[in-house]
């Protein structure tokens, strides 16, 4: 049985996520945290994957964010860690510590408990980076998505649609090393 059993729309997604950056001859990473690596486990979930897939950081706790990433602790403590600008850290730290082109990371507020009156449970912060040909200096895009209080469960897989989503924009304004 699958682990992602019942859940064929995202399965489509990431298999035609797949099939594009093949077709690109593009490699991905994540940076996962609310996720604990569930973008990564529908990514290689596809056969074919391992020709894209470069690796997965999960990175749960702030120590991991910034051991693994080197997101800088003081943005953590500046901003939180659920924020655009840790968002952005992750994703340049996987871009720095792999040999991917485009990379994507996820941070964000799954509940049930952990949410507040500015950050709330349901909120997530996405990044995506990638690398273009003709500019040394990454292409990013960030995105704020506020799912509600929607269950764990829910809030971390819309978390993985919205992602494929992102990757599969920026893998198209890319043109590849």
């Amino acid at each position: 049985m699958s682990l992602l059993t019942g859940s064929e729309l995202l399965i489509e997604q990431a298999q035609t996520l797949v099939l594009s950056l093949n077709d690109r001859s593009v490699k991905v990473a994540t940076a996962e945290s609310c996720t604990g690596g569930l973008l990564s486990a529908l990514i290689t979930e596809i056969p074919g994957s391992s020709e894209v897939f470069e690796r997965g950081f999960v990175t749960y706790s702030n120590e991991a964010k910034a051991d693994m990433l080197g997101v800088p602790m003081e943005l953590i403590e500046n901003h939180g860690a659920v924020s655009a600008e840790v968002a952005r850290a992750m994703a340049l730290g996987a871009l720095e510590n792999s040999d991917a082109q485009i990379t994507l990371s996820i941070t964000g507020i799954a509940g049930p408990g952990g949410g507040t009156d500015i950050k709330p449970v349901g909120l997530v912060h996405f990044a995506a980076c990638g690398i273009n040909r003709s500019d040394p200096n990454p292409l990013c895009v960030a995105v704020e998505k506020h799912f509600g209080d929607i269950g764990r469960a829910q809030v971390r897989w819309q978390a993985v649609a919205t992602a494929i989503t992102l990757l599969e924009e920026l893998a198209k304004k890319l043109d590849p090393t």
